[in-house]
């Protein structure tokens, strides 16, 4: 599980740090921000962001149930061989 917790660390501090380094001209910011503007205005970003929400929390739930298969697997290797 630390391992778990360690990696998802390192992935968010990857993201921001990427985001943080962002070249944003003044054609772009304005884009953006008309483009982010639309969407709250008509209450969609709501909608993009929990799409993108469920999408981690469901990528979240299959490597934890990944780990703890593959963490049976070696167990059950280990006991098989020290027998």
């Amino acid at each position: 599980m630390k391992k778990i917790v360690i990696n998802l660390s390192l992935l968010f501090m990857l993201t921001f740090s990427l985001l943080a380094q962002e070249n944003v001209t003044p054609q772009n910011k304005a884009e953006e921000v008309e483009m982010a503007d639309k969407f709250r205005a008509d209450g969609k970003i709501y909608v993009v962001v929990s799409v993108v929400a469920i999408l981690f929390a469901g990528l979240l739930v299959y490597l934890i149930s990944l780990d703890r298969k593959v963490r049976k697997m070696e167990d059950e290797l280990e006991g098989g061989a020290h027998k």
